[in-house]
Formats: structure tokens, C-alpha cells, sequence
């Protein structure tokens, strides 16, 4: 179990990528006080965990009245995340996500940014969506479904402290640093993504 739940944490932490939100919230929140940017900070990880679990325990049960099998969703998912990663790869992902900001910056009547654009799509987004529901697709037994939620939630928990320690941790890491991390996780994940895509051809034609 514990292979799996480093495989699934792994997974979940490039795709939500923790430390790539915090740079983006210390910009929309840079006009906020300490205490309404942990609140929006707390308030956007709730929302995302609330939404990633709907998908993870009922995501299954919505493919089959939409009569989608798990195998067109696992290549289906896979071609996703494999996008997510050349995004962040050639370091696109980070400038839809600075333009994104940048737009809400732009409305000043949009003051709280906890359910948009942090909670949705930044955190629980396509591609951390299809993640979950592939991960627990592949779980078999309730020790494994257990494992994968316990991943999703130290993530999460990974995603609430670096939203606390935004500003901080932009100074630490420094642009530079923060590209490298960036382009290193991006093929490892462009690896587990084909992986799904070579799972979901598999069981398809096995």
C-alpha cells in the first residue's frame, strides 16, 4: 500500500503543483491582508478537496450512465495530463496561469478568489480531475481506495501551506529554480501519462 500511495501522491502533487499556485495566489491576493489571504487560502482548498472527492468516489458511477468506459477515460485522461505536461515542459501552463491572474487583477469587483480561479481551475482543474478518477479506477480493495484518498490528502494539505507561505516561497525559490522544478516534473508526468494512455489500449484490446 505504501507503493501506492507514493505512486498517487506523486501523481496528484505534479498535477495540482503546489508550489507553481503559490506564486500565482501571492499575486491576486498581493492587495489583501494576512489574515483574508489564509482565509481565501484555506477556503479554495476546501472547495477543491470537496470537488476532487465527488470525482474520486462517484466519478466511476457518472462514467457508466454517460456509458463511458474506464478504458476510453484512462487514454482519454492520459492524452490530457500528457498536454499538461509539454505545457509545462515549454513553460505555457505558467503563462495561462499569470494571464488567468492577471484578468482577475483586472476586475476589481472580484475580490475573493478562493473558488475562482484558485479552487477552480487552478487547483482542482481537468487535468487534477481526471487524475483522481484514473487513480482510483486503478484501485482494487478499500486498503487501496484508503491510499489514494490519504494521498490526495497530504497534497492538499502541501497545497494549503505553500497558498500560506506564498509570498515567502517566491522569494526562496526564486524564478530560475522555480522553472527547472517546473520542466523536471512535467516529463515525469508526460512518463504517467502515457502510461495511462498504454493501460487504457491494454484493456481495451485485452
Amino acid at each position: 500500500m505504501l507503493d501506492l500511495f507514493l505512486s498517487a501522491f506523486i501523481t496528484l502533487f505534479v498535477v495540482i503543483d503546489p508550489p507553481g499556485c503559490a506564486p500565482i495566489y501571492a499575486g491576486l491576493t498581493a492587495g489583501a491582508s494576512r489574515a483574508q489571504a489564509r482565509t481565501m487560502a484555506l477556503r479554495a482548498c476546501v472547495i477543491a478537496t470537496a470537488i476532487l472527492l465527488v470525482f474520486a468516489l462517484v466519478g466511476e458511477k457518472l462514467l457508466g450512465a454517460l456509458h463511458i468506459e474506464l478504458d476510453a477515460f484512462r487514454i482519454a485522461g492520459g492524452i490530457m495530463v500528457f498536454l499538461i505536461a509539454l505545457d509545462m515542459v515549454f513553460e505555457k501552463r505558467t503563462q495561462r496561469r499569470e494571464e488567468r491572474a492577471e484578468k482577475i487583477r483586472e476586475t476589481p469587483e472580484i475580490e475573493d478568489v478562493s473558488v475562482f480561479p484558485m479552487a477552480m481551475p487552478m487547483i482542482a482543474g481537468p487535468g487534477s480531475i481526471a487524475t483522481i478518477m484514473l487513480l482510483m479506477g486503478r484501485a482494487h480493495g478499500t486498503e487501496a481506495t484508503l491510499a489514494i484518498l490519504a494521498a490526495l490528502a497530504a497534497v492538499m494539505v502541501l497545497t494549503l501551506l505553500s497558498l500560506f507561505a506564498a509570498g515567502p516561497l517566491l522569494k526562496l525559490l526564486g524564478a530560475r529554480v522555480e522553472a527547472v522544478i517546473t520542466r523536471l516534473l512535467g516529463v515525469l508526468l508526460a512518463a504517467l501519462a502515457a502510461q495511462y494512455v498504454i493501460d487504457g489500449i491494454k484493456g481495451v484490446l485485452g
